[in-house]
């Protein structure tokens, strides 16, 4: 026998025994002591054998699940009817509140979404929500359009501007009845502000769907809603500081501080990320790891922070993710990358969650569908609709650009979306308007949405959509495409 068999043998001799020694002989043990002490236990009735109830953690990773299999199912059925995966996710939010689920089956929807998970889910949804805008921020910087700067002033303003003035006019008979518990004046410039919104990265995504990001057109759109929403946040913050009540004195002091804010923001901060941070060699791919994570780490902070900052100085906390945004450099490969990752893959995460918190909200199956409620929805949609699409079209026409491209430009314009429900829920969550006119406006920004693409198609700026019988649908498509570029970039000639 070898050494290597004298070692070996007597060790798998003995394995039996050190399997019953430190595993049988324990479990023989606590089984023996624990039917000892459970006979004549009598302080408990034995319970019927059923499946045990979850606790608030397990109905929270329950509600986890739904939402996002339900906004996943919704977003993907949105996208095979032609329109933006959001506004399924805003349909299975509302779904799954009290508009759907709530009023068919109320004890599957106390089940899955009891009292203690929902701040939870709220909690999520606010995180979503300030990440979503550190996104949006650094998607109004990336934007830009080649000798145009000019139009997309004017532009703007008229986009901004005429729904804004055509909104506070349609206010003005709803005060009596949607009116919440602010100020007067807070819900009538709302008014106006709701309806001049335009929902920038829904507008971003359907000029990519539809092929026509790198049109003229396409691009002046972009640059339009990106001026267009930074001036309507601005306002939106000067409402809710009107509405809060506070004196010239607060308003003065919060103007100052929101100056000084985005002075650090814009300025040393900026400056300090793109001097700071830079990637790494190839060779040191740990060392790359390692300060990727410490950026992304830095990155959620400075949003958060930034967010409860704004909502200190009496701006919306959304106000401060939205400066991260515009702050966060561009020419930092690193940097760039490291946002590029929070916003593609966390913000859509835990975007659904705010469109569930959104429907628990509303429940528009309780709207009284009488004749104001059925005028207040038509004045409204019309309003928006006609302001938004007519107001930027006459301006682009009058700057130059031919009539096709410039209706194209407010129809793209008019699609709200997700930004629109933010901000109708920072008004409701405010006071300045009720319950009702919340579910109100939700219906406008959802048909103004998906509107978009049909209207595009009626006004021939998008050739329909490819046939899967027939090969003869793509080059007329490409044709068509070529068609629309050289008509839209022949507007500045024109002048």
């Amino acid at each position: 026998m070898t050494d290597a068999e004298q070692k070996t043998g007597p060790a798998t001799w003995r394995s039996p025994f050190a399997i019953a020694a430190v595993t049988l002989t324990p479990i023989a043990l606590i089984g023996f002591i624990a039917a000892r002490v459970g006979v004549g236990d009598t302080r408990k009735a034995a319970a019927p054998l059923r499946l045990q109830g979850l606790d608030t953690t397990g109905h929270f990773l329950v509600a986890v699940a739904v939402i996002l299999t339900v906004a996943t199912i919704g977003g993907l059925a949105a996208r095979r009817l032609g329109q933006p995966s959001v506004i399924g996710e805003i349909c299975a939010g509302l779904a799954m509140g009290p508009t759907l689920l709530g009023h068919t089956a109320p004890e599957a929807a106390d089940w899955l979404f009891p009292a203690p998970v929902l701040p939870m889910v709220n909690a999520l949804s606010q995180l979503g929500l300030v990440l979503f805008m550190f996104g949006v921020g650094r998607e109004l910087t990336g934007v830009r359009v080649r000798n145009s700067t000019g139009q997309a002033l004017l532009v703007s303003q008229a986009s901004l501007l005429i729904p804004f003035a055509a909104g506070t006019v349609v206010a003005l008979p709803l005060l009596g009845r949607f009116a919440g518990a602010g100020h007067r004046l807070s819900f009538v410039l709302f008014i106006g502000c709701a309806l001049s919104i335009t929902a920038f990265p829904v507008l971003a995504r359907i000029l990519m769907d539809l092929r026509i990001t790198d049109t003229p057109a396409g691009q002046l759109s972009l640059l339009v809603a990106a001026l267009g929403d930074g001036g309507g946040w601005l306002v939106l913050a000067g409402i809710l500081t009107l509405d809060q009540g506070s004196g010239p004195t607060r308003l003065l002091v919060s103007a100052l501080l929101a100056v000084v804010t985005v002075a650090v923001l814009l300025g040393p901060l900026r400056r300090v990320l793109a001097r700071r941070w830079q990637p790494g060699s190839p060779e040191d791919g740990e060392h790359t790891e390692r300060l990727h994570v410490t950026v992304l780490v830095l990155l959620t902070v400075g949003v958060t922070a930034a967010s409860a900052l704004t909502a200190a100085i009496g701006l919306h906390q959304l106000i401060g993710a939205l400066l991260v945004g515009v702050a966060w450099p561009s020419g930092n490969q690193g940097v760039t990358a490291i946002a590029d990752r929070v916003v593609g893959t966390v913000s859509p995460l835990l975007l659904p969650f705010f469109f569930f918190s959104f429907g628990l909200s509303i429940n528009l199956g309780a709207l009284s569908w009488n004749g104001t409620t059925l005028l207040a929805l038509a004045a409204l949609l019309f309003t928006a609709v006609v302001a938004k699409v007519a107001g930027p079209s006459l301006c682009a026409v009058l700057t130059g650009m031919p009539w096709r491209p410039a209706l194209a430009l407010g129809v793209l314009l008019n699609a709200r979306g997700l930004t629109e429900l933010v901000v109708l829920q920072i008004g409701y969550q405010a006071g300045i308007i009720d319950q009702a006119l919340l579910g109100i406006l939700t219906i406008v920004a959802l048909t103004t949405t998906a509107m978009t693409g049909p209207l595009l198609r009626r006004v021939g700026f998008v050739p329909p959509p490819r046939s899967p019988v027939g090969g003869d649908r793509e080059p007329r498509r490409q044709e068509s495409s070529d068609r629309l570029h050289r008509e839209s970039a022949a507007g500045p000639e024109r002048m």
